[in-house]
């Protein structure tokens, strides 16, 4: 939750004179000169705390926006409470040291409050969750009559319309067949039931789990809010792993929790890609219409965001005034081009469900304007300024900051039935660019992706940019000049080097980067780099090259990867990452992270399951590994879109 930058200054009010209610007699029919002079001066003093009260009143938004009729101007307001009794000492000099202290006390006193109020009403939903499911069933279908009633309301949200559902293949039980591959693949289910019954347990209302200290945790990745975005995350992996009584316990915390979607601000990146694609799989999956009616309800509170000058959105949104803003760090106040980048999927399915062409011309404004920017070496800079549409710091990565920003030019052209064209030549030439300038071997031959910043090659490679191996296998078929063998190839190549990765380690778990230099190869060598966080890349990759080759060693790479997380990073309140994968005797960071259930567990089931379940052809998996289904649109055109051939 925000708290108001600045509070009132005073808490006295303005003594006024209402119509007929003079202190002068009424039987005077003249006054004397004094009397008038007094009455001036009462009157300019009025005028004078009426103005002084217009342009000094405090307001709590990030910005003030003001509408001249041609363009938003954004005026940024005091960031800081340091910053604002600063300006509060400038502006009004009068304001002496009690008023300052009340002042404080004031803001402390609204923080508090504040406080109180999520613990109120985190208490309630945990208070209801203690009722028998008898009494949570009828309160559950008195909220659906209620939100059903509230649809038909003229002045309430319109009902969304009728549209075929894309064609469901392979949601099914995905049974491996082999007793052997079935008993793995049913410990991967165990290891989600331990995580989950500890979330549920201990963290329920949580963003995230502390399972040592077993308490609730909850980061800032989503900005400042306190949303419980566990159960979206999870929703369809419990659906996947057949867990029909932690799909239950979902679905009662669902109806609760959007008690916190009041007045809170959020990354527009991760609610897109945690909660609404959660959402969304987890509607096409169970067919249930909550899920799409809270996916569209939470994605009109994006919207806003879009309101700058180039269309680029916002780094996050205020739930509520709909007021954007940047992360501080990001050069020079940019966008981040895998966050504005990676939105194309769950936007385009948005359109289709609700007959909303806004969605769809939002993400498309984006990827129009990227195409008539100059790259530099044709690689798409991590930063680009919302306000000038110029890019920031030169600085290119396939990992963290620009790692999904392609990954979602190949999945809107698979999403498409292979008929966006556009999006297809796209990720082909950044390909093209990322391969001469960043794709190099080592000199023991391990073929790594490096980051270009300012015109030189760093070699190093990040955890997350080992999900580019899954990648370019997906995107082999379809490539231009007959490249699909090179490039299953490639995949291949990263695939075994994100492995050494893992295998040079003491607990036989990757780093979350490592380096090719100096004689060092897929090591890492600073102490922040040698965590492990229960990442989920490494085997995101692993399973597409065993859906694209068969080739058994990606099965032996997952099962190792699942013997060394439940041996070194399994504790009884659930599973914890660990601070150094060097080391015999690892410290526990003490968080089990939200896509360890959605991600890594998710993708290791789908290892050990048949190429039955969730088939590549029929579905594709967003950057949270949520399934959505391929869109046939061949006779059907997206509002606000041109005909698709």
């Amino acid at each position: 939750m925000t708290t108001p930058a600045l509070l009132p200054l005073s808490g006295r009010r303005i003594p006024t004179l209402s119509p007929g209610a003079s202190s002068f007699p009424h039987h005077r029919a003249t006054l004397r000169l004094s009397e008038k002079f007094i009455l001036l001066l009462i009157l300019s003093a009025f005028i004078t705390l009426c103005f002084g009260a217009f342009f000094f009143l405090p307001d709590n938004s990030k910005h003030k926006r003001f509408d001249f009729g041609l363009e938003d101007v954004l005026i940024p307001h005091i960031e800081t409470e340091k910053e604002a009794r600063h300006g509060s000492r400038q502006v009004i000099h009068g304001v002496g040291a009690h008023d300052e202290h009340r002042h404080r006390e004031e803001e402390e006193s609204l923080r508090d409050k504040i406080r109180a109020d999520h613990e109120r009403v985190l208490q309630e939903a945990k208070e209801k969750l203690r009722k028998s499911k008898e009494e949570l069933k009828a309160e559950i279908q008195t909220a659906k009559a209620k939100v059903s009633e509230d649809l038909k309301k003229k002045d309430g949200p319109k009902p969304l319309p009728p549209v075929p559902m894309p064609k469901l293949v392979g949601v099914n039980d995905g049974d491996p067949g082999d007793p052997d591959t079935k008993e793995k693949r049913d410990k991967i289910r165990e290891m989600m039931k331990h995580a989950w019954d500890s979330y549920r347990q201990y963290g329920w209302g949580h963003n995230e789990l502390k399972p040592l200290a077993k308490k609730g945790h909850s980061t800032n990745i989503f900005g400042n809010s306190q949303l419980t975005g566990r159960v979206y995350f999870c929703l369809c992996t419990l659906f996947m792993l057949s867990l029909k009584n932690e799909q239950k316990d979902g679905l009662i915390l669902l109806h609760f929790s959007f008690l916190f979607l009041q007045n809170a601000e959020v990354s527009v990146f991760e609610v897109n890609i945690r909660f609404i694609g959660g959402l969304l799989a987890a509607y096409y999956l169970s067919g249930q219409e909550v899920f799409k009616l809270k996916a569209v309800q939470l994605a009109e509170k994006l919207l806003p965001a879009f309101n700058t000058p180039t269309g680029i959105p916002w780094a996050m949104v205020n739930l509520k005034s709909g007021v954007g803003r940047n992360w501080g760090w990001a050069s020079g106040g940019s966008s981040i081009l895998a966050e504005f980048g990676t939105l194309h999927m769950e936007f385009v399915h948005l359109t289709y469900l609700t007959g909303n062409p806004a969605y769809y011309q939002k993400v498309m404004h984006i990827r129009k304007l990227l195409a008539k920017m100059d790259r530099p070496n044709g690689l798409y800079p991590n930063y680009l300024n919302p306000r000038t549409g110029r890019w920031g710091q030169h600085h290119t990565s396939v990992g963290g900051l620009g790692d999904s920003f392609y990954e979602y030019l190949l999945k809107a052209w698979l999403m498409s039935d292979k008929t966006d064209a556009e999006a297809r030549k796209t990720y082909d030439d950044a390909i093209e660019a990322i391969e001469r300038h960043l794709i190099r071997k080592s000199n023991g031959g391990l073929t790594f992706i490096g980051e270009w910043k300012n015109g030189h090659l760093e070699r190093k490679m990040g955890h997350l940019t080992c999900f580019a191996g899954g990648m370019f296998a997906l995107g082999a078929d379809g490539s231009p000049d007959d490249k699909a063998g090179h490039y299953l190839q490639l995949g291949a190549e990263i695939a075994h080097t994100c492995h050494e990765s893992y295998d040079r380690t003491v607990l036989k778990l990757g780093p979350e980067a490592f380096k090719f230099d100096s004689g060092l190869e897929a090591v890492a060598v600073r102490q922040n780099e040698k965590y492990y966080i229960l990442r989920p890349e490494v085997i995101e990759t692993y399973w597409y090259m065993w859906r694209f080759t068969h080739d058994p060693k990606y099965r032996q790479w997952g099962w190792e990867a699942v013997q060394a997380i439940d041996k070194h990073c399994r504790v009884s309140g659930g599973f914890s990452g660990v601070k150094d994968v060097y080391s015999s005797n690892p410290t526990y960071d003490d968080v089990q992270q939200s896509f360890f259930l959605a991600e890594t567990l998710k993708y290791l089931y789908l290892l050990f399951s048949s190429d039955e379940l969730l088939p590549l052809e029929n579905w594709v998996f967003n950057t949270e590994a949520h399934p959505l289904p391929v869109l046939h649109l061949g006779n059907i055109t997206l509002p606000g879109s041109e005909s698709q051939r």
